[in-house]
């Protein structure tokens, strides 16, 4: 059963088309991403299906709910966890979860419990008491969740949790988004990170330029560019010249300069290699380093647009 259908979507502001015409069904109990580099549209997206902004075409349901027709109904069962920390600095966690807890609703007894719990959740317990402040980038993101867990959403939405902070508070907010899924949560995430769309995702919708351009498992995506590895080399001279005596070689699908280095998608690195070595000594340059890589989303990426998905 779908906890989201989202229905040809649009939005344009002025000239610019942010989604242009998006659809996916987001099953319940699932770990859903948009992948997608900065300016995709996954933000904008995310904001609609929130009744933050109205659509100018299409329409979404979430558990049931319309987001043009029945707003009030779809933010009683959604939380959100916005890319900007939405949090008072000078209140404890303690202090911010109790006052979004009532702006919830929840009051007495009842509120101290599920602050209680959210404070667990998010394993700020030892902490509660401190300003949030003095919190890290990532202790403060943490903190961010546990306001859109207070009211116990069926349904949650994460723009970009993950930007800006430090690995280890990374993992713990990756293992929180599994845990609640584990309890039954549907999650809708943002990234623009391929590791972590790979590894948490049931299903993924890649975004660039207000389009879903590839949807579906990790898998299904990966079988896009077939059993093409991405080889990532780094020469001794300007790139320019090799990368087009490499674009001619023999078993060369791609060839994409990428912060300083070459990225090839090829059949077969075995048999490639050797001849970009060889093409790229016809053109006086030498290769300084080489990174091989089997099949992933963001040779995807590369493979449907041209582009590195961090651009």
């Amino acid at each position: 059963m779908s906890a989201i259908e989202v229905k040809n979507l649009h939005k344009a502001f002025g000239d610019l088309k942010a989604v242009d015409g998006v659809s996916f069904d987001v099953q319940q109990g699932e770990i859903f991403s948009l992948l997608g580099p900065n300016g995709a549209g996954k933000t904008t997206t995310i904001s609609m299906l929130s009744c933050l902004l109205r659509p100018d075409q299409g329409d979404a349901l979430v558990m049931g709910h319309s987001i043009k027709a029945d707003q009030m109904g779809v933010k009683s069962v959604l939380g959100v966890v916005p890319q900007e920390i939405a949090l008072y600095n000078d209140l404890s966690a303690r202090e911010n979860l109790t006052f979004w807890g009532k702006m919830y609703g929840l009051r007495g007894a009842p509120l101290k419990q599920r602050v209680d719990e959210v404070l667990e959740i998010i394993g700020l317990t030892e902490r509660a008491k401190d300003r949030v402040g003095k919190y890290s980038g990532g202790m403060k993101r943490r903190v961010n969740i546990g306001v859109a867990l207070l009211h116990k959403p069926q349904v949650i939405y994460m723009d970009e949790p993950t930007v800006g902070i430090d690995p280890q508070s990374r993992r713990n907010i990756l293992d929180s988004v599994v845990a609640l899924k584990n309890q039954g949560m549907t999650v809708l995430y943002t990234t623009h990170y391929m590791e972590e769309a790979q590894e948490l995702s049931d299903h993924i919708a890649i975004m660039d330029t207000g389009k879903v351009i590839a949807y579906g498992t990790n898998a299904e995506l990966v079988k896009i560019v077939g059993q093409m590895d991405r080889i990532t080399l780094t020469v001794s001279t300007d790139g320019g010249r090799v990368a087009e005596a490499w674009k001619v070689v023999k078993g060369v699908k791609q060839v994409k300069a990428e912060d300083g280095t070459l990225v090839v998608l090829a059949e077969d690195s075995n048999q490639v290699l050797p001849r970009l070595f060889e093409a790229a000594s016809t053109q006086g340059t030498r290769i300084t380093s080489v990174t091989i890589q089997e099949p992933n989303l963001e040779a995807v990426f590369l493979h449907l647009t041209g582009k590195a998905l961090r651009d």
